[in-house]
């Protein structure tokens, strides 16, 4: 079984690659490396001793998405990865959001429908929910106006893939709204690699750990929260890769019970950004600098999973903790330093 996989190259698209590779799907990836580096390609040959198929491609390129799927006619699912995310920039830049990622989808969904390809997953995130009113959040909890345009590019894709779904029979799609992955695979061999300055918590934590940057900038102190600053649901790599191989198998296998489907990935339980600073500590043995300034545009105040949709109708559960995240994430830094040092 051949996937094609968008944006392959980067956190969580490589994660997932491992995961099929050690399943036995056969993998096509493509990534334009706008924030990922080709080197990838070796590191998940060590982990699992296949060097996927690589494209640098552009999925907004559609004469280069239909030069793939012409390559690979034996492709039978597509995972699109590929977007822009940092909330904070598509507040400051959102014409670009806008034209990457959704005109990205579409080429996809066309090309799909040209060729005949039945199965996609779709990269979606817990933006969609906005600052929900009743946590946790459901995949029945209503859709609230997006704080940021990367949150809408995801609410507008969601609403493209299923109009399509709906006008093409053939077509079938999965939506994972996932909350905040963060963590490497126990290997040390991927991880989080921004180019440039971090907008994740989790890189920037342990950039500064290792002495990057003097500090880190926590975005808010005063959210009505245990400890004033903002809670989000943080879910291992590993666990999240493994969820869309069983995504992948679900659709193939013809096991889903609508053409379209949505499930949240998360752990379901809320961290704070100080109770995540004060596990990277532990499990680090760092002290981390940090200061507390004002609040980010486009940030909500907390948001966490129910996870029940996923763990009775997926039959999959997020398995490591926090600490395992923090450690993982930390020890993925430890070995890019002692790879620089080399």
């Amino acid at each position: 079984m051949k996937v094609l996989i968008t944006g392959g190259a980067g956190f969580i698209g490589s994660h997932t690659v491992v995961a099929l590779q050690q399943n036995n799907f056969d993998v096509v990836l493509i990534d334009n490396l706008s924030n990922s580096n080709k080197k990838v390609l070796n590191r998940i040959e060590s982990i699992t001793g296949l060097k996927p198929e690589f494209y640098e491609v552009d999925v907004c390129d559609k004469t280069a998405i239909q030069e793939v799927f012409k390559a690979h006619p034996d492709i039978v699912a597509v995972i699109h990865f590929a977007a822009y995310k940092a909330v904070g920039e598509s507040v400051n830049d959102p014409l670009t959001y806008y034209r990457n990622n959704l005109l990205g989808m579409i080429n996809l969904l066309e090309e799909m429908h040209h060729f005949s390809i039945s199965n996609f997953i779709f990269s979606s995130s817990a933006t969609v929910y906005g600052q929900p009113d009743v946590l946790p959040a459901t995949e029945a909890s209503p859709i609230q106006l997006a704080t940021s345009p990367y949150g809408n590019t995801k609410q507008i894709n969601e609403e493209i893939l299923e109009d399509s779904i709906k006008a093409y029979p053939d077509l079938k799609g999965i939506a994972l709204r996932y909350f905040n992955p963060i963590g490497a695979h126990p290997s040390g061999l991927i991880g989080e690699l921004p180019i440039g300055t971090p907008n994740n918590l989790m890189p920037f934590i342990t950039q500064t750990g290792i002495g990057i940057h003097p500090e880190l900038k926590v975005f808010g102190n005063d959210y009505n929260t245990p400890d004033g600053t903002a809670i989000r649901d943080y879910i291992h790599v590993v666990d999240l890769a493994k969820a869309h191989l069983v995504a992948m198998e679900r659709l193939i296998q013809k096991k889903n019970k609508q053409n379209f489907e949505i499930f949240n990935l998360g752990t379901g339980k809320g961290f704070s950004v100080l109770e995540v600073i004060r596990s990277f500590e532990k499990t680090s043995g760092q002290k981390l600098n940090y200061k507390l300034v004002d609040r980010r545009p486009g940030d909500v105040e907390q948001i966490f999973a129910s996870t029940e949709r996923a763990n009775h109708e997926l039959g999959w559960k997020a398995e490591l903790d926090l600490d395992e995240m923090t450690k993982s994430a930390w020890q993925w830094e430890l070995k890019l330093k002692e790879e620089k040092n080399n």
